[in-house]
């Protein structure tokens, strides 16, 4: 499956299928029930990418199962008001957590990302990647890479509390209720993820700088080519920087 339609199944799964259940489905089957069913098919569409399309089990697909789970269990908690604007929320307040303790122990969530979506098939490119991803350049890329991704996340979580702490305002259980869940689903699971995918562009851009860095340091002062083959360069730079003295400083 192509990334284009996967990204489109993911927005249909994740936000229209569920605004349609809650605007449309919401009188027939009843307030909870249809609460129930567009908060659980999300989750569902999570799985059934995890066991029949993508079909890996690594670190992000974890990560997104773990999220998944954490949605799924929260849908029975019903709750209006503040506590569902927290609630909501609380996927938002998981990942920042993560981000933040990653940054805090030194192994920043960005370098798990990187590895897991490279994924060298050689021994030769695996140790090419071990040796790139430990050069200081690298490891403060990783670092600001993530800092900006946690910014990112605070920034929608908060505007995700507020949207629905003031458009999520009737009580649980009514038909109220599901049209102002739908209303501020329409706006936070499209908008909110727009900030979140520019941080991850800035994250790789940040990458993608600091190798063409240690390219024109240790390759004679070779610039960045977008157009040739990235194992190749990456492969070409660990033999440059096998044959530079060890007392090159490493800035």
């Amino acid at each position: 499956m192509g990334r284009t339609t996967k990204l489109i199944l993911d927005i249909v799964m994740g936000a229209v299928i569920p605004i349609i259940v809650l605007n449309y489905l919401t009188e027939p089957l009843g307030a909870i029930p249809a609460y129930l069913l567009a908060a659980l098919i999300p989750v569902g569409w999570v799985f059934l990418d995890l066991a029949f399309i993508t079909r890996r089990f690594n670190f992000i697909t974890s990560y997104t199962g773990a999220q998944a789970i954490v949605r799924g269990l929260l849908a029975f908690w019903f709750v209006d008001g503040w506590q569902f604007a927290l609630k909501d929320t609380a996927g938002a307040v998981i990942a920042c957590l993560v981000f933040a303790v990653s940054i805090a122990v030194g192994r920043p969530m960005m370098e798990l990302f990187w590895r897991q979506g490279l994924a060298p098939d050689t021994p030769a490119r695996a140790e090419a990647l071990e040796a790139l991803t430990g050069e200081p350049l690298m490891r403060r890329a990783l670092t600001y890479g993530t800092a900006v991704i946690l910014l990112a996340n605070i920034g929608t979580a908060i505007v995700n509390f507020i949207l629905n702490l003031n458009i999520v305002v009737a009580p649980f259980g009514t038909d109220a209720f599901n049209q102002q869940v739908a209303q501020v689903n329409a706006i936070t699971r499209i908008a909110l993820t727009i900030p979140e995918l520019l941080a991850f562009a800035v994250a790789f851009w940040l990458l993608w700088r600091a190798i063409g860095a240690l390219l024109r340091r240790d390759m004679g002062g070779q610039e960045l080519d977008d157009d040739a083959d990235f194992w190749a360069m990456i492969e070409g730079w660990r033999a440059a920087s096998l044959g530079r003295p060890e007392q090159v400083e490493r800035a």
